[in-house]
């Protein structure tokens, strides 16, 4: 296989087009997420269309322990990762102490601690080739707290400043860390959480342009990329580091509600 891109999260959304992207420059793919049918069917489609080779895993990242796991088997697959794109995650919309804890420590487990065993395990392989891109999927609420999205809000906070770290730890390598913070984006991520019906979804953005957008980041060694931002999103994000915090919380808040 050559220039491979590990991608979690790819069985759809901004995951599925991160590997449509990929695939059309012709490199290989190593694709994982729950839904083992959704990516065999991905795997034919990507093969056929653009003659490259893919594999599969099936992996459940908010289970403790499987990230080591999809780190092994890869390895023993004799699969050298190029490209590690950690796009998997999920979010709630509630009050912190009415949603069940065991959903939000699988969040925890799937947003941050598989996303950082990853980086870990397939840094190391990078730093010994000095070559390397990493692509981590935050979001713009990163920015900002996230009352009736606590969890989630905070989950993403950790990846944008990860994320912004590594980028500044690597950069006399020829390794590079980019963190992709989409706005709200027109996925199965938006129904399955709820966010779809909040107003942060009004105006979402089409997933092939923020895959895009986080895709060429990446190819061009960028730190940071904000996608798909509506623009009264962006209007509010100019003004949040002058907004008093509690009002900004009320805002977030009534937004959500």
């Amino acid at each position: 296989m050559k220039s491979v891109a590990l991608i979690t999260g790819a069985s759809s959304g901004i995951g599925k087009e991160l590997a449509k992207i990929h695939a059309n420059k012709k490199g290989d793919l190593v694709l994982v997420a729950r839904r083992q049918k959704e990516l065999v069917l991905l795997k034919e489609e990507l093969e056929k269309e653009y003659g490259i080779k893919a594999e599969i895993f099936s992996s459940d990242l908010s289970v403790e322990g499987s990230a080591k796991k999809l780190y092994d088997d890869v390895k023993n697959a004799g699969i050298e990762v190029e490209y590690l794109m950690n796009n998997a995650g999920f979010g709630l919309v509630g009050e912190f102490s009415e949603l069940p804890l065991d959903r939000q420590e699988q969040m925890i487990n799937l947003n941050i601690l598989s996303l950082t065993q990853l980086t870990h395990l397939f840094l190391q392989d990078m730093k010994k080739r000095d070559s390397g891109k990493i692509l981590n999927t935050s979001s713009t609420v990163s920015l900002v707290p996230g009352p009736l999205q606590a969890v989630y809000f905070a989950s993403k906070a950790y990846v944008t400043s990860f994320s912004n770290a590594l980028f500044e730890e690597l950069s006399n390598t020829n390794i590079t860390v980019t963190n992709l913070m989409p706005g709200a984006t027109k996925t199965e991520f938006g129904a399955s959480s709820g966010m779809d019906k909040t107003l942060l979804y009004k105006g979402a953005a089409d997933v092939k342009d923020v895959a895009r957008d986080g895709y060429e980041a990446m190819i061009k060694g960028k730190y940071e990329v904000i996608s798909g931002l509506a623009f009264y999103l962006k209007v509010m994000n100019f003004f949040v580091p002058f907004m008093p915090k509690k009002y900004l919380l009320k805002v977030i808040k009534k937004m959500q509600a």
